[in-house]
């Protein structure tokens, strides 16, 4: 399978490759975290899915349930994954919304259903986003029940009060934890190993699960039942996702070793060793994780597991900011207060609003659903659904980037996709029991990014109506007797060629001009990153009209001030205590002639008053401000 030729993503594997253990040791914790804390609850909701729990255990169903989560953290985790999306990058990035700009740039436009796609597998992530921080210290923190039940009536406040915790110290940034994610993890997968393969050892014949044969009996030989069990199963390759999307952190190489050499070994061992103890004493299916270690350092093992379960939530937290803020630089939500957490590292960031959304839903599942087997019911439609939209981009990427004959992609992607939908059909076995849940946050998520697009459509074409071109405007301005006033004047625009309508409004209202005026133009490329060679462009117009347009790729956050250090060294002399940014404030009224659904424009509507003034969102000084506000009816 020939490699995708991405010259950038190989550049970034290089400067990878002197780091290449520190870097795996740190995706061990940021990547591999979420998938690292499934063995607490994963084998044993799937054996009561089995019905283990009510009919007693029966070797050839664990042995099934085994072979299905081997060969499925085989095929999705090992296969599709780490050998083959690692190479689906769009510069060394990846994720939904990377796979989706990378498509729509070899598509050469944006398609409506390629589109719709990276909606439904952003939106489903934020749905993950939620579920996985409940579900996983719920998890770790039950465990404290088998070392006494004293600790019973304190589960859900202890579970409650670390998730709180979790988030109320968000704002300090990620950075100083970040530096024990990949050593505290790699001890929590080394115990996982280490408690398994006690067990194995005493029951040696599990190893028999490896045979892919056992997976295939148990499927077909339950029926329905099977179906179930697989959706059960699917638990065990949630997070698969982080490790794709966080690639632009540390690089292919480290992930692909972090798995190979750690992660996946100790999941298997650990799985292993946990079907061997249920054949051995099938009473220990109620909590099969933690009965794999000796009371003795029972409460050690349980605090262990709770850092591991924070440290999953915090990597998937970290995700729905970096994944809003790819939203907002393409356009499919609103600009949003964003304030970075570490002086060196870009990626660092803290937003209030995704933050207090999250703390609310994840409490709110915690406090619903009281226990991590009833969530458990809610957890795999949000992955599974990503996985399908993902499997499906990726086919257009094969063919369109990489080059591969469309047969040839679509015979790659596709055994993936039917797995894909298998699990996916599986999983929505679970929808009355739960599985609404993901499905009810996703659909929130994305009549919210819908509403954004239509809106911010439809007021980008009525505006467009009132445009003047500025090869036509120009001319015109030097032939009539205006004022002049000293300064610089900076006018945003969101078309290059037309003026923007605060110069207009500036025009038609105090009929003056500056000794200088820039038509401003920020834009976001289809790739993660731009460098800063290529960050301006700027062209004189005429004797006091100059163009200047700033690109900044859809994982950076626009820094005005800063590019403009870039336009003097470019040869533009401009005084900032002289230079005043002029900006139109638009003004939404609710028109009587509907073209747009009414609920969603409201929703907009609502949407654009809260959202980020562009002043603060593109650093602007505050103090060079001007604003004139326009009002457009939607």
């Amino acid at each position: 399978m020939p490699d995708a030729p991405t010259d950038p993503a190989a550049t970034t594997d290089n400067a990878h490759a002197k780091g290449l253990l520190p870097l795996s040791l740190a995706a061990i914790g940021v990547v591999y975290g979420d998938i690292g804390t499934s063995p607490l609850y994963a084998f044993r909701e799937a054996m009561h899915a089995a019905g283990a729990s009510h009919g007693g255990v029966q070797r050839a169903d664990v042995l099934g349930v085994l072979s299905l989560i081997t060969w499925s953290l085989m095929l999705i985790v090992t296969v599709k994954y780490v050998l083959i999306l690692t190479r689906a990058d769009n510069q060394g990035e990846g994720g939904t919304l990377s796979l989706l700009a990378l498509a729509e740039r070899s598509l050469g436009r944006r398609r409506r259903v390629v589109l719709a796609m990276g909606l439904i597998g952003a939106a489903l992530f934020f749905g993950d986003a939620a579920i996985t921080p409940a579900i996983s210290v719920l998890s770790a923190v039950e465990g404290l029940s088998l070392v006494t039940t004293a600790f019973d009536p304190f589960i859900l406040p202890i579970s409650v009060g670390i998730i709180t915790a979790l988030f109320l110290v968000q704002f300090r940034g990620t950075a100083a934890m970040a530096r024990f994610f990949g050593p505290v993890t790699l001890v929590w997968f080394l115990v996982m190993a280490a408690g398994g393969v006690a067990h194995i050892l005493d029951a040696p014949g599990i190893l028999e699960a490896v045979n892919p044969a056992h997976a295939a009996a148990f499927v077909t030989g339950n029926g329905k039942l099977g179906l179930i069990v697989l959706g059960a199963v699917f638990l065990a390759v949630t997070g698969a996702e982080a490790l794709y999307a966080d690639m632009g952190h540390f690089g292919r190489r480290p992930i692909q070793l972090a798995w190979i050499v750690v992660a996946f070994p100790a999941l298997l061992l650990n799985y292993f060793g946990q079907g061997a103890l249920v054949i051995k004493d099938p009473a220990a299916l109620g909590n099969p994780f933690f009965r794999l270690y000796s009371d003795a350092i029972l409460l050690p093992v349980v605090i262990l597991a709770t850092a591991a379960t924070i440290i999953a939530s915090q990597a998937v937290i970290s995700g729905a900011y970096s994944l809003t803020r790819q939203a907002i630089q393409l356009r499919l939500l609103p600009r949003m207060r964003i304030r970075h957490t570490s002086d060196e590292q870009e990626g660092q960031i803290y937003m209030p609003a995704v933050n207090t959304c999250l703390l609310v839903a994840v409490l709110a599942l915690v406090v619903t659903f009281g226990t991590s087997s009833s969530l458990a019911a809610a957890y795999g439609i949000a992955v599974t659904g990503t996985m399908v939209v993902t499997a499906t981009l990726a086919m257009i990427v094969a063919h369109k980037t990489w080059g591969l004959p469309a047969p040839v992609a679509v015979a790659l992607m596709l055994p993936f996709l039917l797995l894909d939908l298998t699990f996916f059909g599986a999983n929505l076995l679970k929808l009355a029991e739960g599985g609404w849940l993901p499905i009810a946050i996703a659909g929130g998520v994305i009549l919210l990014m819908a509403s954004w697009i239509m809106g911010s459509n439809l007021v980008r074409s009525k505006e467009a109506q009132g445009e003047v071109r500025l090869d036509s405007l120009i001319p015109k301005l030097g032939s009539k007797s205006l004022s002049s006033v000293t300064g610089t004047a900076i006018y945003l625009a969101s078309d290059p060629e037309y003026a923007p309508s605060a110069l207009l409004h500036s025009l038609k209202h105090f009929k003056v001009l500056h000794d200088q005026n820039v038509i401003l133009t920020i834009r976001t490329a289809d790739v993660p990153r731009v460098a800063p060679k290529d960050r301006v462009q700027m062209a004189d117009l005429s004797p006091g009209f100059r163009q200047v347009i700033l690109t900044w790729g859809y994982a950076e956050e626009p820094d005005v001030p800063d590019a403009l250090a870039l336009c003097r060294k470019l040869g533009w002399k401009f005084d900032i205590m002289a230079t005043s940014f002029i900006l139109s404030r638009r003004s939404l009224r609710l028109s009587s002639r509907r073209e747009m659904p009414a609920f969603m424009a409201r929703i907009f509507m609502v949407m654009a008053r809260n959202s980020a003034p562009a002043s603060d969102y593109f650093r602007i000084p505050a103090g060079r401000v001007v604003e004139l506000g326009t009002q457009v009816n939607v």
